[in-house]
């Protein structure tokens, strides 16, 4: 274990070169048997290094998904450990080598690859491990209504169905966060942080597309572009519904934009951007309207005390945040994306 040790510190020290990668690999199908669990212990320290330096597993892999091959993913996830001590064993690397009709050679060049790639990541926010708090039957119902919602607007190929399903599911989890922030009364639970993935290309106008969404459902949304992903900042129940919410647009997103004839990438960008805009409109006027309409008596000192709060952690995790400015070149594109946003349009059925 020692050698390989050795062998990786060079190529992480050369930025994963090519040469001190196979240097590695090398040393590494020369532990024999053995070789999985050489492997396995090596990984089991990065894993930690990488967690004392804010990455969780999940972002981990998501910068092998950015950064490496398919093949490297399926590696990665053979690794042994992992940042709370995933169950998995050394002989997984083996049986991945095995699955995927490699030698031992070039099976450890992609675990020294993935090393690599986790080695050189610089320390980032950390965040506080998700409540392991069970949700109520309530929630659960909740939630389930908005996926069901979501998912027939995603399927549809009507947009009036898919507007009218996409509006009733804004307005379910409006009123699903209302309904929490006064069970809380604004004393319990304070907010949480959640990373959620902004995948090439396009990056820019899908994480302003993330932040429409957690804007207008209380939250805050913080994009490290060299990472590909977004921290949102909100209470449990809030960051539920920016997860789905954003991920269902995107699908809504994707369907208008490839509708028809091949586009410029100019047109598609600026596409999303005016999409984005569009989205932000809409869904602020749906909470609004939502909020409006409730009628509970000291609701809005309880919203206020909870934004209030969002806005400090956000502050907090992130002390220094620029902003950033996106602008749509293309007129045809911006127009088409106002037009598809309008078609994904929030108004109470």
């Amino acid at each position: 274990m020692d050698a390989f040790d050795a062998a990786y510190g060079k190529a992480l020290a050369a930025g994963g070169a090519e040469a001190e990668v196979d240097t590695a690999a090398s040393v590494l199908a020369a532990s024999g048997d053995a070789w999985s669990g050489v492997a396995g212990e090596t990984a089991r320290r990065v894993l930690r290094e990488c967690a004392a330096r804010g990455w969780a597993e999940p972002d981990l892999l998501r910068m092998v998904d950015r950064e490496l091959t398919a093949r490297h993913r399926r590696a990665a996830t053979a690794l042994p450990g992992g940042a709370r001590g995933a169950p998995r064993t050394a002989d997984d690397l083996a049986a991945f080598a095995t699955r995927e009709r490699l030698d031992r050679f070039s099976a450890a060049v992609l675990a020294v690859d993935v090393l690599c790639l986790y080695g050189r990541l610089p320390r980032i926010t950390a965040l506080a491990a998700p409540r392991d708090t069970p949700r109520t039957d309530t929630e659960s119902k909740a939630l389930g209504r908005i996926r069901a919602l979501l998912a027939k607007a995603e399927s549809t190929g009507f947009p009036e169905e898919a507007e009218a399903l996409s509006a009733k599911a804004q307005h379910l989890m409006a009123r699903h966060s209302i309904d929490e922030a006064l069970v809380a009364g604004g004393s319990a639970g304070g907010p949480g942080a959640r990373r959620i993935g902004v995948d090439r290309p396009y990056e820019g106008a899908k994480a302003l597309l993330l932040d429409a969404v957690a804007e207008a459902n209380r939250c805050q949304s913080v994009w490290s572009a060299d990472f590909g992903f977004s921290t949102v900042v909100g209470h449990a129940t809030d960051l539920d519904a920016v997860e789905l919410l954003y991920t269902s647009l995107l699908v809504q997103a994707d369907r208008a934009l490839h509708r028809g004839a091949s586009r410029s990438r100019d047109f598609r960008e600026s596409f999303l951007i005016a999409y984005a805009a569009r989205i932000r409109e809409r869904l602020t006027a749906a909470a609004a309207e939502e909020t409006a309409g409730y009628g509970a008596p000291g609701l809005l000192p309880v919203l206020a005390s909870r934004d209030l709060a969002v806005r400090t952690e956000t502050k907090r995790l992130f002390p220094s945040t620029t902003t950033s400015r996106l602008k749509g070149r293309d007129p045809e594109g911006w127009r088409h994306g106002h037009s598809a946003a309008d078609e994904a349009t929030f108004h109470r059925p």
